[in-house]
């Protein structure tokens, strides 16, 4: 274990401020901030607030993880960030405080894919990923189904939402039903006393001309919000338990039936969940049964490990230094709209360029004077 790589990895794509250390595929921290309570007058995640919760809580959240794992900083072999997808101003804030102390610590730096990073946390918890993995990643702002022969180098996207994610849908038709922000957990807590078959909501995208793989969930979301009007413009009590379990019954209906079906024909015979939305119990048992009865082998984190956090950043952090992969060039930057099919920003010196490549940067230039007054 003491020859795995020691990586620290920071997460900042959306409202949690995360920071978490692995050493190979051991967990050895994860601390968050979240400014999730600071959202939910608004009814959403406001990205300036988002920020200004970043840069607040960074530099205590990394003093956290360090001393919960019980490293030095200067041990660490690396240091990963997201870099993308996410809200530009709060990924700017990550990307910062990564290259900050990469460079006062000469450390290599490692800006990867958020939804990359969602796939690789699943080794903290089952050990190393099969080859390839199938991948269903479903949060507030993603529901997509993945294909990752490699997770530090081959992402291939079989499908993904065409409007609203999964998690998104939930927020909405939390906000009709007045029952606050964040709408996943309270509409899941909801559902278990409701009817799941009490109401025939919509399947988007589920006929036999429809993307395979995709997902609406936008023309769902509708449906709901009109027929909860069509009930109080009647004078007549919403079920609101029923609503719940019916509108989360067609997600998760919608989400198992594509998995499970892109990895029949893929031949694949096991299937990763994360994202947020992962943390859905309704979601889990759906799964569990539908994965049972097709022989697939099911595969998903403990809730913590779904939500964003910096464990999965370092997880896949670290697997980029075990594979050798080159390290980011100072240049990096965030980059909101990253696509999947880069688990991570490489310097100029990688393969694509053809030139020789090591996942060490030459950190000659780094100013002693910087890492003695940092970590004296």
């Amino acid at each position: 274990m003491a020859d795995e790589p020691l990586v620290l990895g920071i997460e900042t794509s959306c409202d949690e401020t995360g920071v978490g250390i692995v050493r190979g595929t051991t967990l050895l921290a994860d601390a968050i901030a979240s400014s999730v309570d600071e959202h939910a007058r608004f009814g959403g995640v406001v990205p300036e607030v988002a920020s200004r919760a970043h840069l607040e809580a960074m530099v205590p959240t990394i003093e956290r993880a360090l001393a919960e794992a019980g490293v030095n900083a200067r041990d660490l072999d690396g240091i990963a960030v997201t870099a993308g997808p996410g809200l530009a101003g709060a990924l700017l804030v990550g990307v910062s405080a990564a290259k900050a102390y990469a460079y006062a610590l000469g450390k290599p730096l490692y800006g990867v894919n958020h939804l990359a990073s969602h796939i690789c946390v699943d080794q903290l918890e089952h050990g190393p990923l099969p080859e390839p993995t199938m991948a269903l990643l479903v949060s507030g702002g993603h529901s997509s189904l993945l294909l990752a022969p490699d997770i530090t180098a081959d992402v291939r996207p079989m499908g993904a939402t065409i409007d609203d994610a999964a998690g998104e849908a939930f927020d909405k038709i939390a906000r009709v039903l007045d029952l606050g922000f964040p709408g996943g957990p309270v509409i899941d807590r909801l559902a278990k006393e409701g009817d799941p078959e009490a109401i025939a909501f919509p399947r988007g995208l589920t006929g036999p001309r429809d993307p395979a793989y995709d997902f609406s969930f936008s023309g769902l979301k509708t449906a709901v919000a009109r027929w909860i009007e069509a009930k109080r413009n009647a004078g007549e009590d919403v079920p609101v338990r029923d609503v719940a379990a019916s509108f989360q019954e067609a997600v998760v209906d919608v989400l198992t039936r594509k998995a499970v079906r892109a990895c029949k024909d893929e031949g694949v015979d096991h299937l990763m969940i994360g994202g947020g939305v992962a943390a859905n119990s309704r979601l889990r048992a759906m799964a569990e049964e539908r994965c049972e009865r097709a022989g697939i082998r099911l595969r998903v984190p403990r809730p913590k490990l779904c939500t964003d956090n910096g464990a999965m950043v370092a997880a896949l952090g670290a697997e980029m230094v075990a594979r050798n992969r080159p390290a980011s060039d100072w240049e990096l930057s965030a980059d909101s709209s990253l696509p999947v099919t880069d688990p991570h920003v490489p310097g100029e010196h990688h393969p694509g360029h053809g030139h020789d490549h090591d996942h060490v940067h030459d950190h000659d230039h780094v100013h002693e004077v910087s890492k003695d007054n940092l970590y004296s």
